[in-house]
């Protein structure tokens, strides 16, 4: 574990993190992956992190999101990615999740500076109870984050859609999010 993570996890639990970092973390983020060329992503140096680009549920426009992530690791391919639509613990779902919702098949993300379109799926029952538990090994200010919100946290596996597209670029990337 990189030095300062107990810190972070234990300043991330808190309702004051929730109030700014949504305003602050994601701007970082972008921001410093579009200068670097998606080399780099800031909130990657604490847990690993793709940049989602997905078209909007209502707009249809391409919205880019910087987000932590679970890789899960696969047979020599790119495995698949976990996403926690934890919204830092505030009451709403990201808006994120209602586009995967609404184009699961119309995903991409960056992972290590590689663009790989993907197939999302809300994770339910069983299933989402494992991957829940798997998400708090992982990171356990998410059991904070549940524990303030009436709402279930909702988890995405997102599944590399097409290897031979793993590299293409994707057009918009830098819109808004």
């Amino acid at each position: 574990m990189p030095p300062g993570v107990r810190l972070v996890q234990k300043v991330s639990s808190t309702r004051v993190f929730a109030r700014i970092a949504p305003h602050v973390v994601p701007a970082m983020d972008r921001t410093v992956h579009r200068l670097t060329r998606g080399r780099v992503l800031l909130s990657a140096q604490m847990l690993p992190g793709v940049v989602l680009t997905v078209p909007g549920a209502r707009s249809g426009q391409l919205r880019t999101t910087p987000l932590a992530c679970m890789p899960q690791p696969g047979d020599g391919g790119p495995g698949n990615w976990i996403l926690v639509g934890s919204n830092f613990g505030r009451p709403g779902h990201p808006a994120w999740t209602a586009n995967l919702l609404a184009h699961p098949e119309a995903a991409v993300i960056n992972w290590k500076g590689r663009d790989i379109p993907v197939r999302a799926r809300l994770l339910a029952g069983e299933e989402r109870a494992g991957v829940w538990e798997a998400a708090l090994k992982f990171w356990p200010p998410y059991a904070a984050y549940q524990a303030r919100i009436d709402r279930e946290i909702r988890l995405f596996r997102l599944d590399a859609a097409d290897p031979v597209d793993a590299a293409e670029p994707v057009e918009g990337r830098d819109g808004p999010a």
